[in-house]
């Protein structure tokens, strides 16, 4: 006889199983639950995928931008420099 929590997989510690995670399987599964379980793995995976597609596009646009900002950052530290340059020539500093 299988209570209807161990049935559902909600068989807690007290009752003398383990918690059921996503990733643990009891030794009376089937076929269809392994099934299901593989394709809810599957569809978790191709997520992450997509996912970490999306922050390495991401990553790679700050990058572009930072490398943007830093050659901004340059310039103007030069023109700045020409600019106080100038100055003191004309002062005679």
């Amino acid at each position: 006889p299988v209570s209807a929590a161990a049935a559902a997989g909600e068989e807690s510690p007290a009752e003398g199983g383990p918690p059921d995670h996503s990733y643990s399987l009891s030794s009376g599964t089937t076929s269809e639950e392994l099934l299901r379980k593989l394709n809810e793995q599957r569809d978790i995976i191709a997520l992450l995928e997509v996912k970490m597609k999306e922050m390495k596009g991401s990553i790679r646009r700050l990058r572009l931008a930072e490398a943007q900002l830093r050659e901004e950052i340059r310039e103007k530290d030069r023109l700045l420099h020409a600019a106080s340059a100038g100055t003191r020539k004309r002062h005679g500093l």
